[in-house]
């Protein structure tokens, strides 16, 4: 169990798939995640508790920040910890099937993928309405 949840930090700081800025993961990165969240419910249902695997989760995270951002997988910033650490606790809180997880975890994070960062609102002008001038 130990070498399985030492591969998640491995797996999650070093994977070079296409990456994204932070706070805004990539459809790559979804389909990843989503694939993390299903397996943390397989490792749920196969009797790991709750504490001990979002507890490792943190420390991962703690080591991670070691890593450049570029060598990052999905956790570039403090938002994507809160943002992967909250839909994994979810796992734990609500137990349903791993497809079931998987399937709100790609829709919760194509949801954030889409969302504006906060710059691009600043920087927006507003639009008029069509027929206002």
């Amino acid at each position: 169990m130990k070498k399985a949840m030492g591969f998640v930090a491995v797996v999650i700081a070093l994977a070079f798939s296409t990456t994204a800025s932070a706070g805004r993961p990539s459809m790559n990165e979804c389909f990843e995640g989503s694939e993390f969240i299903g397996n943390a419910a397989l490792s749920r249902d196969a009797g790991m508790p709750a504490t001990a695997f979002l507890d490792r989760m943190e420390e991962d995270f703690v080591l991670i920040r070691a890593f450049p951002n570029e060598l990052r997988w999905f956790v570039h910033d403090a938002d994507d910890e809160s943002f992967l650490l909250h839909e994994t606790s979810e796992v734990f809180d609500h137990p349903e099937p791993a497809d079931d997880h998987r399937r709100a975890f790609l829709h919760a994070c194509v949801e954030r993928m889409a969302a504006p960062e906060a710059s691009d609102r600043e920087n927006s002008e507003p639009v008029a309405k069509p027929g206002k001038t």
